[in-house]
């Protein structure tokens, strides 16, 4: 005999085996026992949340000649009949197949005949928002008014694709997500039907993995029991089948990313590739568990929001307390764009790859929240004594040769542009973080009428500067330096121009001598 996949073979009999989805359940049995059945309906929901299931039972329940509690009996002649597939009162559509006019009006004629046993008959149309206009408008008027026999059931994962005339005319259910925690017991409970020995652990990612579909993850099981046939299935067995990532490791390429090491973020991002991970899975996966990072960093009472384990959760909260939650956001953005992108992409590596350089390396991008990653990163760097260099700032052999050669200066340079190159570092020690960060990349250039110009390369930098709350700084930590106001302008290189291309009075005051002309 042919082996039957899983979610076939437990595919619920009656409404009590339905998982997760109670509202509905309720309802329906109570309309089934009261006798107020409806003429039709829309079960609208994501894929494997039990539509097209619920739709079966509630076949069976209407045409049973021996309701129970308005469940189905299975035992009866109809019940056996619909289940065998072999009744003619309950015809099922695939309207991803049988899309066009002429379909819906085969089922228009049909209606026109009453049951030949039992008291409806049931219509059951899959994937309906696949039909044509067309169709839609050939179903309309039976759907609105049919015959007192006649059951219409439409499920759908795409209900806004449903004509607005369609909605009007049936009874919508919508059908949840199901919890991890009802999809592991649900697991659990077929695996030791099976006789097959799990760890916890193991069904719990399983259920996780699902995204809320109990078809997917009984799909997802069935893979994993055919991969170690006859032993434990274990939580390592189901990541290497699945090609997922422990929590562990993100943890670990959290860290990478957090110092700024590039190698280290790629040689792992190698090790989880030679190990077969799938890059598509890993990213959808590192990008929940930044997001279970941040819940755990913002909110209080985490336990009932993030569906894991107590070792997971207290893994979770060691990590969240050393990271900023602006600098996660920041990662969730780059990551989620990342994931968007990535599933029809042909260097799926290459995409990777960049999204960690990204990560580890925030001056590399000019938006709000890299900005705020770059401070983070410098103040750390403060806090832990590293000296911070302006990468505009030679060094070696290269200071070696500004120091021989004399740089010409216009006369017009006054002194107090000069006291201000001199005491440039004292002056930005002055300035709050976010202006001593943007600062410390911009060229100090002699401007027109003895004014101090501002050279950016950057046009984020020069926005933050021009701000008047950041110039009034600027302007406030020069006076206290030395003890003078400068009138201070700001520039953009132009297209073409680079920062080399104006001469950095800082470096020309302190370093070489200088030669003036007239």
């Amino acid at each position: 005999m042919s082996y039957t996949a899983l979610y076939r073979k437990f595919r619920p009999d009656s409404f009590e085996d339905v998982k997760g989805q109670d509202h509905i359940v309720t309802t329906l049995k109570n309309q089934i026992k009261a006798e107020r059945i409806g003429h039709a309906y829309l079960f609208c929901g994501t894929r494997g949340t039990g539509k097209t299931t619920i739709a079966k039972i509630l076949a069976r329940a209407v045409n049973c000649e021996h309701p129970v509690d308005g469940n189905p009996c299975n035992e009866c002649a109809m019940c056996k009949a619909i289940k065998a597939q072999t009744s003619m009162n309950v015809i099922e559509i695939d309207a991803a197949s049988n899309n066009g006019v002429d379909n819906i009006r085969e089922i228009v004629e049909e209606v026109r005949y009453s049951p030949t046993e039992g008291k409806y008959k049931v219509y059951i149309i899959d994937e309906v928002h696949m039909l044509s206009a067309g169709a839609f408008n050939a179903l309309l008027k039976t759907l609105e008014e049919p015959p007192s026999y006649v059951i219409f059931i439409l499920a759908t994962t795409e209900v806004h694709k449903i004509p607005i005339t369609i909605l009007s005319r049936c009874q919508r259910y919508d059908f949840k997500r199901i919890s991890i925690e009802r999809i592991a017991a649900r697991l659990e409970e077929l695996t030791t039907k099976e006789g097959i020995e799990t760890e916890e652990k193991a069904l719990k990612y399983v259920a996780r993995a699902a995204d809320g579909s109990m078809r997917d993850a009984l799909s997802l099981l069935d893979q994993c029991i055919a991969f170690y046939l006859g032993q434990k299935l274990t939580y390592d067995n189901v990541l290497d089948v699945l090609g997922t990532v422990d929590i562990e490791v993100f943890a670990r390429l959290l860290r990478y990313i957090r110092k700024g090491s590039v190698s280290e973020c790629v040689g792992l991002l190698e090790e989880l590739i030679s190990y077969g991970r799938e890059l598509t899975q890993f990213t959808v996966d590192f990008t929940w568990y930044l997001r279970n990072l941040l819940l755990a960093k913002t909110s209080d009472d985490i336990e009932d929001i993030l569906e894991v384990s107590t070792d997971q959760l207290q893994l979770l909260k060691q990590e969240a307390a050393s990271v900023d939650a602006e600098m996660l956001i920041r990662y969730i953005r780059i990551f989620s764009e990342l994931s968007n992108q990535i599933k029809y992409a042909t260097q799926k590596r290459v995409m990777v790859e960049v999204a960690l350089i990204k990560l580890c390396k925030p001056a590399m991008e000019t938006t709000y929240d890299s900005l705020i990653d770059r401070i983070k990163v410098i103040e750390r760097q403060l806090k832990d004594g590293v000296s911070i260099v302006s990468k505009n700032e030679t060094r070696g052999e290269e200071a070696e040769d500004v120091k021989n050669e004399p740089l010409i200066l216009p006369k017009a340079v006054s002194e107090d542009l000069k006291m201000v190159a001199a005491q440039w570092r004292n002056i930005l020690s002055n300035m709050p973080p976010l202006v001593r960060t943007v600062l410390i990349t911009t060229k100090v250039v002699p401007g027109s009428d003895n004014q101090l110009m501002l050279v950016f390369d950057n046009e984020v930098d020069k926005r933050v500067i021009d701000a008047d709350n950041h110039m009034e700084d600027v302007k406030n930590a020069i006076a206290k330096v030395i003890g003078k106001e400068v009138a201070i302008q700001t520039k953009l290189v132009n297209e073409g121009e680079s920062l080399n291309d104006f001469p950095d009075l800082t470096k020309i005051i302190k370093n070489v001598p200088i030669e003036y002309v007239d």
